[in-house]
């Protein structure tokens, strides 16, 4: 059988950032070509960034993928790169969509090329357009209507973009049909939990329906909100695995792989769901008989705790180097939400890098500012201390403020005085709130909310615990000190805002509460589905009625890394302003 020796780059793009892509790509090109890779790879809008959102509708920006393109093959083929294909994801338009109603304007596309000879030696987009969860791409692209097939040493080798391999229908089985021996699909999934287990199963399923080898390559990196986990895939037509690429880390898979034969006399015309067969011939004859030396690895899976607080740092880490920051500023209030997102800014972004700030007040306890000070002295991170009282005590004696009020007022100032060392001394302030408060609106507007982002926005409280215990553990596995004061995940949990005040005064206690909102929140169930799981009737109508009528906190809270199926944010839309209660109540 002939020989193909393939290179997957799974590497991290920014949106936007059209030549530091490109730098990279050529990099990642001169590595592969140094493994002698005869087909490298790059992932889905590799070029652009993704998802680049209305930067799509913008046909200024269109323009300039296209011209990066064309440059890149050119600089590609000036290195000495010209006789390997190169696919590399970026954005296009179509050439033949007529403008009409209900279609985005200017038919940008989802599209691929194949780099050769310094050309574009072939195009396509993507035929299967996601329109669920964080994607609307029919609002942004036009679909693709080909199947591309690249002859290379004498193997016909299939593309497909990212949601051809996730949907039914369309390049799979026009891969078989067009008899292809390599699927590859380049792809720009983001990270779930639980993913990389389905992702793996839906590559296995896809290589037995078009019937041969399929290698699925992921991105790494993150955007905004996105985690992109890596995670790169291949199997051979039996759906049994042959490599799979680290998670959360950039690099090259190079692997030798023994395919069919191109066919002779080739399938063409239109087969599947109305694709055409689009063929370029590079290469008929197979390569003469070399060594297969390289396998490209498996990489051990991490367990979920540790995937998750990946997921976490890589988002954290992302954002503030994309968006050109240096340092972070976090308030310390000894409890274990501020602690942990300490501690993933610290493995992110280096402990000289993070900055806290312990802001008590008279309600303060002496063991929580003792907590703080201690995951200072266990992070190494920057730490100060500014009392409020008595910027507390000027307010009061104006306004005589009392209860939930007055309360409130000790966070917003503690987040006033954030936001104004961070104007002063140029970090970023971290908000520390975690997906169950969010849910419910157990959070101060202006006050705990502030911030530029959210790294546990999308991590509800049982698994804060969790992640704090498992990051604790991990260092004490490597014999280092453990971030997490032991008793900032001990003590109960509290805002410390009045005298013995703890978080289930307000709430139900959090591994009860945190089972509703995962069924309501992230599986849309209503409430007699919830009620029916088991849950009391009164308690599940008074979670909800918090949830519903704290939307508007929400839509004022900053972006955050998004680790479930269904975070706040692009994933959950509701309206502000709505009557609709699941429990049938009129809303007060």
């Amino acid at each position: 059988m002939p020989q193909l020796r393939l290179a997957l780059n799974q590497i991290d793009s920014t949106v936007g950032a059209l030549a530091e892509n490109a730098e990279a790509i050529l990099r990642w090109t001169r590595h592969s070509a140094e493994q002698g890779a005869h087909v490298i790879a790059f992932p889905e809008m590799a070029l652009t960034g993704y998802p680049v959102e209305d930067l799509a509708l913008r046909s200024s920006f269109v323009d300039a993928s296209r011209t990066a393109l064309r440059d890149l093959a050119r600089r590609l083929a000036g290195e000495g790169f010209g006789a390997i294909p190169v696919i590399v994801g970026y954005l296009d338009r179509s050439e033949t969509a007529q403008p009409r109603y209900g279609q985005p304007a200017g038919a940008p596309r989802n599209a691929a090329a194949v780099l050769h000879g310094g050309e574009v030696a072939l195009v396509f987009a993507k035929h299967h357009l996601p329109n669920y969860g964080v994607f609307d791409e029919f609002r942004y692209f036009v679909p693709g209507d080909t199947l591309p097939v690249v002859r290379v040493h004498g193997v016909d080798v299939a593309l497909a973009i990212c949601e051809d391999l996730w949907q039914d229908g369309g390049r799979v089985p026009a891969t078989r049909s067009a008899g292809a021996g390599l699927l590859l699909s380049i792809n720009a999934s983001p990270y779930e939990r639980d993913k990389d287990d389905t992702r793996l199963e839906l590559v296995r399923k896809r290589a037995q329906e078009a019937g041969c080898t399929t290698a699925y390559l992921a991105m790494i990196g993150g955007q905004d909100e996105l985690v992109f986990d890596g995670d790169s895939i291949v199997v051979d037509k039996d759906g049994e695995v042959i490599a799979r690429a680290p998670q959360f880390a950039e690099g090259c898979v190079v692997l030798d792989l023994e395919l069919p034969a191109a066919a002779a006399d080739p399938v063409t015309g239109v087969v599947d769901d109305g694709l055409r067969i689009d063929r370029l011939i590079l290469s008929e004859e197979p390569l003469p008989a070399y060594p297969a030396e390289l396998t490209g690895g498996y990489a051990d899976r991490l367990d979920d705790d540790e995937e998750i607080y990946s997921a976490l740092v890589v988002g954290l880490r992302a954002y503030v180097a994309k968006n050109g920051f240096r340092s972070v500023l976090i308030g310390l209030s000894g409890g274990i939400d501020s602690a942990l997102v300490a501690a993933i800014a610290c493995d992110a972004l280096g402990a000289q890098n993070v900055y806290g700030v312990s802001m008590p007040s008279k309600y303060s306890s002496e063991h929580s500012r003792g907590d703080a000070a201690e995951l200072a002295r266990r992070t190494g991170l920057n730490f100060r201390t500014v009392p409020i009282g008595p910027m507390f005590d000027t307010y009061m004696a104006s306004l005589e403020l009392t209860g939930l009020a007055e309360e409130n007022l000790q966070s917003r100032l503690r987040g006033t005085l954030l936001m104004s060392v961070s104007n002063q001394e140029g970090h970023i302030v971290l908000a520390p709130g975690n997906k169950s408060e969010l849910a419910v609106g157990y959070s101060t507007l202006y006050g705990d909310s502030v911030g530029a982002y959210g790294p546990i926005k999308d991590v509800y409280k049982t698994t804060v615990f969790r992640l704090a215990e498992w990051r604790n553990r991990a260092a004490a596995q490597r014999g280092q000190t453990p971030p997490i004061p032991e008793n900032s995940i001990t003590k109960p949990p509290s805002a410390e805002l009045r005298p013995d005040q703890v978080d289930t005064d307000s709430l139900p206690d959090y591994p009860v509460l945190d089972a509703v909102l995962e069924r309501y929140v992230d599986r849309d169930q209503g409430a007699d589905s919830i009620v029916a799981a088991g849950f009391d009737a009164e308690l599940v109508t008074r979670i909800l009625r918090m949830t519903d009528t704290a939307e508007y906190k929400r839509r004022q809270y900053p972006p955050g890394t998004k680790i479930s199926a269904k975070g706040f944010g692009k994933d959950r839309r509701l309206p502000i302003t709505n009557r609709w209660r699941e429990t049938g109540e009129a809303p007060e």
